[in-house]
Order: structure tokens, then C-alpha cells, then sequence
């Protein structure tokens, strides 16, 4: 009996503490462990990758210095140069945001629809992005934050500006976020500025502790991403390939010239 119990507790002690996914690519291995702290996403991946939902998906949105981001099932039988990322399931997963996960170098998170169509900031089901970043300066993260902000407010502006049915300036501040139009975006939000700043007070405003500015600045990754896209898992083995993937020439769309498909399977799970 005692000899069975000991066996037990061993056979035990070697079950894997986390689920780790490896995805499988033309230039390698990229392996990423499941956050437990984010339950919805974390089944909700397995599950994907378990029904061999993601293989021969493509990495669709490739942004060297950003992230990686792939997931669309419309990938899968995409044409030369077709434009992507529309692709989805027929549900979301509401946003889980845990402060000890953010956007560092090899982040796992969930793209989503805008915060103008999406004010919950609920997941897309199936399209994530692997975070590759840079290293900033402290300069450069005041400047993260202060575009944080800016993204946020200029949301809150829109959706004072749908409830006012002002559709003239509307699209006239749509105009301004598409182009990237920064001095017009901060002339419109200074015109409205107690409405916006009312609001605005109301919400916890973004700032980044220490530890991660001290993480940014060493490690490097995405940080305006804090807090606005649900980070589920992380890269333990294969940044390098991460960094292959990002620097291959994109078209205009950041879509890669060659295509680079992947596919899934779990490595390991409790």
C-alpha cells in the first residue's frame, strides 16, 4: 500500500503545471503556455487548436517592431494579396484583463473590433497576436501613455458625437483617426473637451507601474496594448522564430508576400 501511495504522489508531481501550444511554421517551432488566470480564453484555445481549427491558417498581419498576428479562417484558402482579417467565428470571449499581464516581448493576446464597435473590448474568438515589440526609453513610454489616452478619449468623443447625432463632425473626426491626422484628433478633443474630460474622469486612467516600465525598457514589447486587449499566454520557447516571421517583406496591408501558414497542436496539458 505504501509503495502504491508513493507511486501516486509521484506520478502526480509530474503532471505539467501549465498547457503549452506549439505552433508549427516554414521556420520553425514557437511554443506558448496558457495563462490560468484567463480561463474563458485559455479553454477557449485549446478547444481551436484540439479541433485543428487553426491548420493551415496563415500569419496575416505581420508588423516588424509590433507583433505578429494570425487566426483568420478566410486564410486558409486566401488568394494572392487579398486583403484579411475580417475572418471570424460566429461569437466572442468577453475581455479578461489581469494587471500582471501585459503586453511584453512574446505576449499571447486576442485581437478584437475597435472600441467603436466593441465598447466592451470583447476578444475575437480565433485571431490572436504574438507581441515582438521594441525596448523604449522613458521618454518613450510617457509617450505610450499619452497615446493611450489619446486612443481612449478619441472613442468617448465618438460615441458623444453618435449620441448627439452630429453626423458632419462625425465623419469628419472618423476622417482625422484614419488618416492619423494627431493635430486635428487633439483640436477636436480640446473643442470638446468637458464633455470628453467628464467621461473621462469617470474611467481609470492607464499608467504603467514601475515593474513595467522596468520590463518595457529591458525586455521591450507593445505597451499601449495594456489594459485594452486581453493578454492570455506567452512564448517560452521560440522568439527567434517570432522575429523570422516579422521581418519578412509585407505588402501594403502588412500582409507577408510569401504566405506563412501554421499549425497547432497541445504539447502539454494538465
Amino acid at each position: 500500500m505504501f509503495s502504491a501511495l508513493l507511486w501516486l504522489m509521484a506520478s502526480c508531481s509530474t503532471k505539467p503545471k501549465e498547457d503549452v501550444v506549439s505552433i508549427h511554421t516554414p521556420y520553425g517551432i514557437v511554443e506558448v503556455k496558457l495563462y490560468d488566470k484567463t480561463p474563458k480564453h485559455h479553454e477557449n484555445f485549446l478547444k481551436l487548436v484540439e479541433s485543428r481549427f487553426y491548420d493551415s491558417t496563415l500569419f496575416h498581419r505581420v508588423i516588424k517592431g509590433f507583433m505578429i498576428q494570425a487566426g483568420d479562417p478566410v486564410s486558409k484558402k486566401a488568394k494572392p494579396g487579398q486583403l484579411l482579417g475580417d475572418g471570424d467565428t460566429t461569437y466572442t470571449i468577453p475581455a479578461e484583463f489581469i494587471d500582471e499581464y501585459i503586453n511584453k516581448r512574446g505576449a499571447l493576446a486576442a485581437a478584437r473590433e475597435s472600441d467603436d464597435v466593441n465598447p466592451k473590448k470583447a476578444s475575437s474568438a480565433c485571431q490572436f497576436y504574438i507581441v515582438q515589440g521594441h525596448k523604449f526609453t522613458d521618454a518613450g513610454l510617457d509617450s505610450a501613455e499619452a497615446k493611450r489616452e489619446r486612443y481612449t478619449k478619441s472613442f468617448m468623443l465618438i460615441d458623444i458625437l453618435k449620441k448627439k447625432k452630429d453626423s458632419l463632425e462625425l465623419k469628419k473626426f472618423r476622417m482625422f483617426i484614419e488618416k492619423h491626422d494627431i493635430p486635428n484628433i487633439y483640436l477636436m478633443l480640446e473643442k470638446y473637451h468637458d464633455s470628453v474630460d467628464t467621461r473621462y474622469a469617470k474611467t481609470k486612467p492607464w499608467k504603467l507601474t514601475a515593474k513595467q516600465r522596468e520590463i518595457y525598457k529591458t525586455l521591450g514589447g507593445a505597451p499601449h496594448l495594456d489594459g485594452a486587449y486581453t493578454v492570455f499566454g506567452e512564448v517560452i520557447s521560440g522568439m527567434d522564430i517570432v522575429d523570422k516571421i516579422a521581418s519578412q517583406p509585407c505588402d501594403t496591408n502588412d500582409r507577408p508576400m510569401k504566405d506563412i501558414r501554421l499549425w497547432m497542436k497541445v504539447k502539454t496539458k494538465k
